[in-house]
């Protein structure tokens, strides 16, 4: 046997088999691994830590992303460099799959009633909003992972999750449930903010946008407001109001924390983009001619926005212009079969041009997108309905 493969032969038996396997399935697995593309193989990297050590230390992401990459990169780059250059690279091809790419629509039933709101984050879905149930669906699988009940006789208007907890606003008060071990509802006192109406989660903090103009920034750990942001407050500070050209009023707020870039829907089909930093407006784009009810981009992603509305079509833009690269329906054809159970409905999806007629495809196929949010290659949307719709484009 060959001793540099296998182990030497000395006293220490037990500490050499130990070793041999290790190296064994060292040896087994970068041949295992380097029969994956990149993507898949910084899948299994995220796996557990003998993974990650063993796709980093044999150089595979390396020689796999230079392979992949038109970017020359130096051939010393660090472990952080190559993460930012994977990083660039799939999102470059998240943006040309969802310009180009084919799209497939898969539609389950996620509650007894209309749903009106969702949030994806790490691979999973938060639905609800309609009903006394909120839902936590893995996005690959579509299986129901976690449910949540809202306290009895209260209506939940928002919400936001992260890996350790599910934060609702119920009127005036902040509720948070566990994710793992005991699952219980710590509501906030009542009456510690007026009343909400939207609110956005980033760990440890819960900001609520009030019916009175006001924000809130509510601490989840002393389960009180922190800070209060009155726009009549800094009306003697350096600040800009960030208005639309038009008189109507805005639906929706996306903001890109990578670009500085805010984003509006109006209640005219407009679509508006304000730099923070200069204080100004960048575009103005004429989406649709109804309502815009939701806006979003993916984290991290500078160039593609998507926009939902009333009239159900899902517009693709660049954030840079504004300008509609991709318009997307479901095909008229009979659904294509689908091995999943829990799926009630598997179809293709189509771009349509800019003269095409909204009116005349069927309502059906385009139900108004009450809400929708951003993966890598998918696009998951609400309808106001028990069902949820996964754009998958590849």
């Amino acid at each position: 046997m060959d001793e540099t493969l296998f182990g030497r032969h000395t006293k220490r038996g037990s500490v050499a088999s130990t070793t041999t396997i290790h190296c064994l399935d060292h040896d087994l697995f970068c041949i295992i691994f380097s029969f994956l593309d990149l993507f898949d193989l910084v899948r299994c990297s995220a796996v557990c830590t003998f993974w990650n050590r063993i796709v980093c230390r044999s150089q595979l992401l390396h020689a796999l992303f230079h392979r992949h990459s038109t970017v020359s990169t130096p051939a010393t780059s660090s472990d952080k460099c190559l993460t930012v250059h994977l990083e660039e690279l799939a999102l470059e091809r998240h943006r040309s799959f969802l310009l180009h790419g084919r799209i497939d629509v898969d539609q389950w039933k996620c509650h007894s009633v209309g749903i009106s709101q969702c949030r994806m984050k790490m691979g999973s879905l938060l639905s609800g909003v309609g009903d006394k149930a909120v839902r936590i669906w893995s996005v690959e699988s579509y299986k129901c992972l976690e449910e949540y009940y809202v306290p009895d006789m209260v209506q939940l208007d928002d919400f936001d999750f992260d890996e350790s907890k599910v934060v609702g606003l119920i009127g005036t008060r902040i509720c948070i449930w566990r994710r793992h071990g005991k699952r219980s509802t710590f509501p906030s006192h009542e009456g510690t903010l007026p009343k909400g109406i939207c609110m956005r989660y980033s760990d440890p903090e819960a900001f609520v946008g009030c019916e009175d103009g006001t924000a809130h920034v509510f601490d989840m750990y002393s389960r009180r407001c922190s800070r209060i942001i009155s726009m009549t407050c800094l009306s003697d500070q350096r600040v800009a109001t960030l208005k639309p050209s038009g008189s109507a009023g805005i639906k929706t707020l996306c903001l890109n924390r990578s670009s500085h870039l805010v984003f509006a829907g109006s209640t005219a089909g407009h679509v508006y983009c304000w730099d923070l930093r200069k204080m100004k407006m960048l575009w103005e784009t004429k989406a649709s001619t109804n309502v815009i009810y939701t806006l979003q981009a993916m984290h991290n992603d500078k160039s593609t926005l998507a926009v939902g509305g009333i009239d159900g079509v899902l517009r693709l833009l660049k954030q840079d212009t504004g300008e509609i690269v991709s318009r997307c329906v479901m095909e008229t054809e009979a659904p294509a079969r689908s091995t999943r159970k829990i799926i009630n409905a598997r179809r293709c999806g189509r771009r349509i041009s800019e003269d095409t007629q909204i009116d005349s495809i069927p309502r059906t196929l385009r139900p108004p997108i009450t809400c929708l949010a951003v993966g890598m290659k998918k696009i998951v949307t609400t309808h106001n309905c028990k069902n949820i719709r996964v754009w998958k484009f590849s």
